[in-house]
């Protein structure tokens, strides 16, 4: 028997950054993909009409922006004047 190589599901892997949470990942795609199952278009160009496949792929990019309720962005601080 010919044994085939491992296909290529680098579509439906989860990131591995240490800074991302895999909960967070998985929430923010499910909500996207229910705006592009309510009507919403892409915004990548993609040749699948799945719509959990084109979210986690607008989210694996870093496309789809998002917030974390609670959590306050770090305020960056002018630098001080030189004399």
């Amino acid at each position: 028997m010919a044994e085939t190589g491992p296909k290529n599901n680098a579509h439906c892997t989860i990131p591995d950054d240490p800074d991302q949470s895999t909960y967070r990942f998985i929430i923010v795609a499910a909500k996207r993909a229910r705006q592009l199952q309510g009507g919403s278009r892409p915004f990548l160009p993609t040749s699948s009409k799945k719509p959990t496949v084109i979210a986690m792929e607008e989210v694996r990019r870093g496309v789809v922006k998002y917030e974390i309720p609670g959590v306050t962005p770090p305020v960056e601080e002018p630098p001080p004047d030189a004399i």
